[in-house]
C-alpha cells in the first residue's frame, strides 16, 4: 500500500511505524520458545498507533519487534529465500497477487486464529488450511482530478472501457506491472474484465492512447498525477492515475487547511481488489508469540485503528470505518477478482507479455 509517502507529509499523528526496530540480526530474531519477544516481518507499509500495540503488549506479555522489508514483492521473495532460517515469527503484506508463490514455497504453517469465525468468508483465499489470515483489503483503482476535469468540462471516466476513449488521450499515468503492487493489480484487473485472450488487444488500445508507465506508485502518484499534493507541487500534467480507492481520504486528511471535499475521485468501474494475509513463518521460533500476534490483528481494537494508519480496509465483520473512509473512499461495489491458483498460473508470462506490449 501507500501509507508512509502520505505519513511522511503528516507530522505528530501518533502513529508508529517500527523500521528501526532492532538494528542487528541478533536483534531482530526472536529468542526461541518461551521467549517474550515476536518478531513481525512486513512489508515498509506497516503502521499501528502506538497506544494499540501498548495495549496488545501489556495484554499478551509478548513485546513486538518490526523487520521492514521493502515493497510487498521483495518482502515475499526474501521471506521465500530465508524460510529454513526466517528473520521472524509472523510475515505479513502477503496479497492475493503474490499468495500462490508463498503457499507453492511452503512459507507458512497453519494457524486458525481466534476471531476467524468474524472475518469475512469472501477473504478467506485459504480457508481450508488456514496457512494465512486475512487481515485487511483495498481496492487498485483508477484516480481522477476533480480540478482538471472541471477546467476542462470533461466527464471522468468512469470505467475500463472508458480509458481507451480519445478523450482521455495522454492523461492516465500508471505502475509498471513487474516492479509495483498497484501496476501488477491493474494489470490483473484488465484480464480479468478482459479475459486471457482480450486483455492483449485492450492494453493495445491504451498504449495508442498514450498511456505513461513509470517505475512505482510513489512516482506516478506524487510526481506524475495533477491531482495530488505532490503532483501540485511538481507541476504534474497527468489526471489520470493507478492508485487506491483510499487515495482520496488521504489527501483530505494529510491537507491543511482540510479540504470540505477531496481534490481526488475513483473511477469505480475501474477497480481491482487487493487482500492482503499473515501468516505464521514455517520455521518460526516463537510460534506461541506468532498466534497471538495472528490474534491481535484480527481483533476488533487493531482492525479499526488499521484504515488510519495503513489506509486499507478492516476485513473483521463489525470494525468500524472512519467516517472519512465512508465519505470520500468506500470500497468499490463491484471489484474486478481473480482466483489466486489462476494469478499463479498466468503471472509471470502475463507480466512478461505486458512487458514486451506496452514497453517496448
Amino acid at each position: 500500500m501507500h501509507t508512509k509517502t502520505f505519513v511522511a507529509a503528516a507530522v505528530g499523528l501518533g502513529l508508529i511505524t517500527l523500521s528501526a526496530c532492532g538494528s542487528s540480526d541478533s536483534d531482530t530474531k526472536s529468542e526461541g520458545p518461551g521467549s517474550k519477544t515476536v518478531t513481525l516481518v512486513s512489508h515498509s507499509s506497516w503502521a499501528v498507533s502506538e497506544d494499540v500495540l501498548a495495549a496488545f503488549e501489556k495484554q499478551s506479555g509478548y513485546k513486538v519487534k518490526v523487520l521492514e522489508d521493502g515493497d510487498a514483492g521483495q518482502a515475499v521473495n526474501k521471506a521465500i529465500l530465508t524460510k529454513d532460517n526466517p528473520q521472524g515469527d509472523v510475515f505479513f503484506g502477503v496479497d492475493n497477487t503474490l499468495l500462490s508463490r508463498a503457499l507453492d514455497n511452503g512459507l507458512f504453517q497453519p494457524y486458525e486464529a481466534k476471531g476467524l469465525d468474524q472475518v469475512g468468508a469472501e477473504y478467506q483465499l485459504d480457508k481450508d488450511e488456514h496457512r494465512v489470515t486475512p487481515v485487511d483489503f483495498g481496492d487498485i483503482c483508477v484516480n481522477y482530478d476533480k480540478q482538471y476535469f472541471a477546467d476542462h468540462k470533461l466527464t471522468p471516466p468512469a470505467s475500463l472501457d472508458d480509458l481507451v476513449e480519445p478523450a482521455y488521450k495522454n492523461l492516465l499515468v500508471t505502475e509498471n506491472a513487474s516492479t509495483s503492487s498497484p501496476g501488477l493489480g491493474f494489470l490483473l484487473g484488465t484480464a480479468a474484465k478482459y479475459g486471457d485472450d482480450g486483455w492483449p488487444d485492450y492494453w493495445k488500445k491504451l498504449k495508442a492512447n498514450g498511456v505513461k508507465v513509470v517505475d512505482g506508485w510513489e512516482q506516478a502518484y506524487n510526481e506524475e498525477f495533477s491531482g495530488s499534493a505532490g503532483g501540485k507541487k511538481a507541476k504534474a500534467d497527468r489526471p489520470l492515475v493507478v492508485s487506491y480507492a483510499s487515495s482520496p481520504p488521504a489527501e483530505v486528511i494529510f491537507a491543511d487547511p482540510k479540504p470540505k471535499t477531496a481534490p481526488t475521485g475513483v473511477a469505480q468501474g475501474t477497480c481491482f481488489r487487493q487482500i492482503e494475509f499473515a501468516g505464521l513463518l514455517g520455521n518460526a521460533k516463537n510460534s506461541e508469540g506468532g498466534k497471538a500476534l495472528i490474534d491481535f490483528l484480527v481483533s476488533q481494537r487493531f482492525q479499526e485503528d488499521m484504515p488510519l494508519n495503513m489506509f486499507v480496509y478492516p476485513v473483521t465483520k463489525g470494525a468500524k470505518v472512519p467516517a472519512e473512509f465512508t465519505r470520500y473512499g468506500p470500497a468499490a461495489k463491484a471489484p474486478e477478482t481473480m482466483d489466486p491458483a489462476k494469478i499463479a498460473e498466468h503471472r509471470d508470462e502475463w507480466v512478461t507479455s505486458w512487458t514486451s506490449l506496452v514497453l517496448k
